[in-house]
């Protein structure tokens, strides 16, 4: 006897993915609540962009999308549970640029999240700001490089641990430019922000909703973001890459599922999750989130996932970094 559960697996094992029998069930998807996985803490700014998301997908269909916090091991944990999870569309994955950066950090890990969850959609790219304290003489980016580097050994580089974006971000900046600073791993962004304001460090690679109260405020300085573009939340704040060539260290969201859940349930979301990022009050929110929305097809977003993942590849071969 195929019970529905099984019926999936086989679905999403063979061609029949697209049969009539697949489209049947993506009609009525979802019929019970989705569980959706994010690797964080309830609290910060990725897990507030989940429940905003999940939110309003759950007023579109009819369904409780619920979010499941699986903090841990930088992420992996969240991932190797969605990754392990029945590919019937009920558990889904808030993507992140852990999911990339891990891919090449942690040498044991036992995925490969390229080959093993399913693009759905893209949410929005988000910059970090390059952002000194005040002590710091430097009013552009341009003469930060000069400071760093006529200053050698003597600036502090902060960031809110290990192999996050916000020490990568700074990890690339020094790649492209010969600047050679202290790396100082914080837990989590608030206590580095307090050395920050008290300059026991020089510059951190923040993300854009814990830091940009503090420069509004003045009591830092923004420098430039690290998206290829300006951001309009800091529209005065310079691009790094109008300086130095080729940087771009953007922070890329979306939602992820185990590879062989039914293409046509993917394609539902998608649908789904593009129309609420044309929706002017979602659009206005995950701007105050720091970054403009993304509408992208799977096949787009799989190859943003797949770009991502080689360019923070190469940043963590150079700064020789490896989680075992």
């Amino acid at each position: 006897m195929i019970t529905r559960r099984s019926a999936l697996g086989l679905l999403a094992a063979t061609p029949l993915a697209a049969s009539p029998l697949s489209k049947a069930f993506a009609a009525d998807y979802p019929s019970r609540p989705v569980k959706f996985v994010v690797g964080y803490p309830p609290g910060g700014a990725t897990d507030i962009l989940a429940r905003l998301i999940g939110q309003r997908l759950s007023e579109r269909l009819g369904q409780q999308f619920v979010i499941e916090n699986k903090p841990g091991a930088g992420n992996n944990i969240a991932t190797e549970s969605v990754v392990n999870a029945e590919p019937d569309g009920y558990t889904v994955l808030l993507v992140n640029p852990a999911n990339f950066i891990n891919s090449t950090l942690y040498v044991n890990l036992k995925f490969n999240f390229v080959r093993d969850i399913a693009p759905i959609a893209g949410f929005q790219r988000v910059p970090n700001v390059m952002t000194v304290n005040k002590d710091v003489p430097a009013k552009t980016v341009a003469e930060f490089i000069d400071y760093v580097k006529a200053n050698p050994g003597k600036v502090n580089m902060a960031s809110s641990g290990n192999g996050t974006s916000v020490h990568l971000s700074g990890e690339m900046f020094m790649a492209l430019t010969g600047c050679k600073m202290q790396h100082v791993p914080y837990r989590g962004a608030a206590p580095a922000i307090t050395d920050m304001l008290g300059g026991q460090v020089q510059v951190i690679f923040d993300n854009m909703p814990s830091i940009i109260q503090h420069i509004r405020s003045g009591s830092l300085r923004a420098l430039g973001v690290t998206t290829a573009q300006r951001s309009p939340q800091l529209p005065d704040v310079p691009a790094i890459g109008e300086t130095v060539k080729d940087y771009e260290a953007s922070a890329l969201f979306g939602m992820g599922a185990p590879k062989n859940m039914p293409k046509d349930m993917i394609a539902k979301l998608n649908n789904e999750i593009n129309t609420l990022m044309k929706e002017p009050d979602m659009t206005k929110r995950l701007v105050e989130l720091g970054g403009d929305p993304l509408v992208l097809t799977p096949e787009a977003f799989g190859q943003e996932i797949a770009a991502e993942t080689a360019k923070w590849k190469k940043v963590v071969e150079f700064a020789g970094l490896k989680v075992e």
